[in-house]
């Protein structure tokens, strides 16, 4: 049976726009493609390990070609733990919705915790930096509050999208699907343009 993992990066719950657009698209997959197991994985649950000294040590150690010490390795290995239930999966559904113009705490520490050399990615001096998570799709959900594309600067800037769509190519994911719902406080439409914004969801989710 494939796995289908959808990454929350939202605490809010049952009140999270994208929490509400990834519920559309799952259900609507679901309906589509029985057979797919999804798993939930919510990245406020208080699971996720520190990422500190001792395991940024290990990195290092890892990164030089050597192994992590026997102090530094406890937390190498939580580190991998993370790493190793992302990569069980076939395809992947995050919903990220921005945060002071950029992503949730939340989600940049799993992502710096899963994102180390020999897993997530290859290096050498002469090709730069080779994602490792390659023949898998991913669909991502961008809600916004304020910020929407086209929008003043003082409604604010993209730096959202632009990094979670650059993380998505330096793991290596060349498949993405992206549905938005980014209304700003000048949108009239609101509950108009969330109503389409689930349908997106729900066809894309149909396909995906």
């Amino acid at each position: 049976m494939s796995k289908l993992l959808h990454v929350s990066a939202s605490p809010r719950g049952e009140s999270s726009d994208s929490r509400a657009l990834a519920g559309a698209f799952l259900d609507a997959h679901r309906r589509a493609h029985p057979e797919v197991a999804v798993e939930e994985l919510d990245l406020f649950d208080g699971k996720l390990p520190a990422f500190g000294h001792l395991a940024a040590q290990a990195k290092m150690a890892v990164w030089g070609g050597g192994q992590p010490s026997a102090e530094q390795q406890g937390e190498w290995d939580a580190a991998r733990a993370v790493f190793d239930r992302f990569a069980a999966a076939d395809a992947y559904l995050f919903s990220v919705p921005m945060w002071n113009a950029g992503v949730p705490y939340a989600l940049k520490q799993w992502i710096d915790i899963i994102s180390q050399p020999g897993w997530l990615f290859s290096f050498t001096p002469d090709a730069g930096y080779s994602g490792l998570i390659r023949g898998k799709k991913a669909a991502v959900i961008y809600t916004s509050g304020v910020y929407q594309p086209g929008a003043p600067l003082p409604y604010g800037a993209d730096f959202h999208a632009a990094f979670f769509n650059d993380w998505l190519r330096y793991a290596g994911f060349t498949d993405v699907a992206e549905i938005r719902w980014q209304p700003t406080v000048l949108t009239a439409t609101r509950d108009t343009d969330k109503t389409a914004a689930r349908q997106r969801a729900a066809e894309a989710g149909s396909r995906f």
